[in-house]
């Protein structure tokens, strides 16, 4: 059996005196298509900036093909979740900078044909002399994938790359991201806080527990075959029990990181004003509401 393609062997992770992951170990291997699905903040930007090589651990290793991961690469192609297009240059303009930095020794026409292709893989040939503010979001996220997969990537990392897009429009996209790893078999890890769209596009998702340091949990395999109809998958049971397991697995996890604290309150000793009562004198001469310990009794003569 042959090594894994990326690997990594109990990982570690702080931001100053907070320690966001701990122990994480991980193997993908060549052509396997990986979803990690975990909470907001727990750590899954982390994760996969130190597979792209953004981030280095600090505990561990991250490995690519049994060597050490030090710093980005174009065979790590990483897709952000806020599109990061330059608003000056146009669709193929944008692929095309990722292909001319990655293959200077080709010729400008097979550069061009390159950058056409992915262009077209996408379906964005109607839209390639068009700038990003001229885009949809989803367009836009196309042109992302499309720049990624152009610079021929022996990993394509995903970091939440949908979420920012309306319901429909993500689930247009989940569909076509799968059809291009059918087509090609790019290696992919897409991190993403949806358990369905893990099952839906993943051959296995791994939960990343929200254990204060948070570390992956138990791999599931996925075993429905492609391609997956989401029509028809949200009545199959196989898919039902996957999604049942994955997010009692979160939840418990989550469940278990919660703490409880008693506090004694002191209420303030401050008596409130009864504004029906105070005169217009005592209105705008009023020093704020007082206290029970300033109230004095005083005895009067009154004579008749």
């Amino acid at each position: 059996m042959s090594a894994p393609l990326i690997q990594l062997n109990n990982v570690s992770k702080s931001y100053g005196d907070t320690r966001v992951l701990s122990n994480v170990n991980l193997t993908v291997n060549e052509g396997e298509f990986v979803a990690i699905v975990g909470y907001s903040g727990t750590g899954k930007s982390t994760f996969i900036n130190m597979i792209s090589g953004l981030l280095k651990p600090d505990e561990g290793t991250v490995l690519m093909n049994g060597s050490s991961i030090t710093g980005p690469g174009p065979e790590r192609g990483l897709v952000f979740q806020n599109y990061s297009l330059l608003p000056w240059l146009t669709v193929a303009e944008n692929i095309a900078l990722a292909v001319d930095e990655v293959f200077p020794q080709w010729s400008a026409a097979e550069r061009a044909d390159h950058v056409a292709k992915y262009v077209a893989m996408v379906k964005l040939s109607h839209a390639a002399h068009k700038f990003p503010k001229e885009l949809s979001g989803g367009m836009r996220q196309r042109v992302s994938v499309a720049r990624a997969l152009a610079m021929n990537p022996k990993v394509l990392l995903l970091d939440e790359p949908l979420s920012a897009l309306d319901a429909l429009t993500r689930a247009n996209l989940q569909d076509e991201i799968a059809e291009i790893w059918s087509n090609n078999k790019t290696t992919v890890v897409w991190i993403t806080n949806d358990p369905d769209e893990a099952i839906l596009v993943a051959d296995r998702v791994i939960p990343l527990l929200p254990s204060a340091p948070a570390t992956l949990g138990e791999a599931i395999p996925i075993t429905i075959e492609r391609p997956r109809d989401r029509r028809a998958i949200n009545h199959d049971p196989v898919f039902k029990s996957l999604r049942s397991q994955l997010i009692n697995t979160l939840l418990e996890a989550k469940s278990r990181t919660r703490s409880t604290a008693s506090v004694t309150l002191t209420l303030p000793d401050i008596l409130p004003e009864d504004l029906n009562y105070v005169n217009t004198f005592q209105f705008f001469n009023r020093h704020g509401p007082r206290r029970r310990n300033e109230l004095k009794r005083e005895e009067v003569e009154v004579s008749a």
